[in-house]
C-alpha cells in the first residue's frame, strides 16, 4: 500500500486536545470532527488539508486523553498517514484500531519541511521525500496490522475474518 500527500508539519507534544479540542467531543462522526481538527494549534488546517495529505510532527504526537476522536478526526479530514519521532501508546492503538496508518521515524521528520510532498510504502518500511530524493526507512506494518489498516479498522476486519469463517 502506498500514499502520497502533502506535509503538515508540528512539533512536539501535539496532544489529543489540540488535535480535536475537548468542546467538539459531543460529536462522533469523523466527518463532523475533521471540520475541528488541529483548529487550535492551526486555524487553516481543516480548510485546506487535502484528501492523501500526510502529518509529520515531532516526539510523543496523540499523548493526553485516550480518546478515540483525535485519530478519528484526523482521518475523517482525509489524512492518509501520521510520520512522528514518537507516539503516545494509547494513540498508537487508537490509530490502528480505525485504520489510520501512524509511522515512528524520526529522520524523516527531521527532513521533511511543509508542502514537501512524501510518498510512504507502508509494506516496505520506506518513506521518499520527493523534493530532496531522501530515502527513509521505518519498520513496515507485520501481515496481521497491514491486514486492519487496508480494512479500515479493526471492526471492518473482524467483520471479514468472521465472513470468511463462515
Amino acid at each position: 500500500m502506498t500514499l502520497q500527500g502533502s506535509v503538515w508539519k508540528y512539533g512536539d507534544n501535539v496532544d489529543t486536545d489540540v488535535i480535536i479540542p475537548a468542546r467538539y467531543l459531543n460529536m462522533s462522526k469523523a466527518e463532523e470532527l475533521a471540520q475541528h481538527c488541529m483548529e487550535d494549534i492551526d486555524a487553516n488546517f481543516a480548510r485546506a488539508v487535502k484528501p492523501g495529505d500526510i502529518i509529520v510532527a515531532g516526539e510523543n504526537f496523540g499523548c493526553g486523553s485516550s480518546r478515540e476522536h483525535a485519530p478519528l478526526a484526523i482521518k475523517g479530514a482525509g489524512v492518509s498517514c501520521v510520520i512522528a519521532k514518537s507516539f503516545a501508546r494509547i494513540f498508537y492503538r487508537n490509530a490502528i484500531n480505525i485504520g489510520l496508518p501512524i509511522l515512528a521515524c524520526p529522520e524523516a521528520v527531521a527532513g521533511a519541511q511543509p508542502g514537501d510532498a512524501l510518498m510512504v510504502d507502508l509494506e516496505a518500511g520506506t518513506i521518499t521525500n520527493t523534493r530532496t530524493g531522501a530515502i527513509y526507512r521505518t519498520s513496515p506494518f507485520p501481515p496481521f496490522i497491514m491486514g486492519i489498516i487496508q480494512a479500515g479498522g479493526l471492526v471492518p476486519y473482524t467483520r471479514e475474518r468472521l465472513r470468511s469463517r463462515e
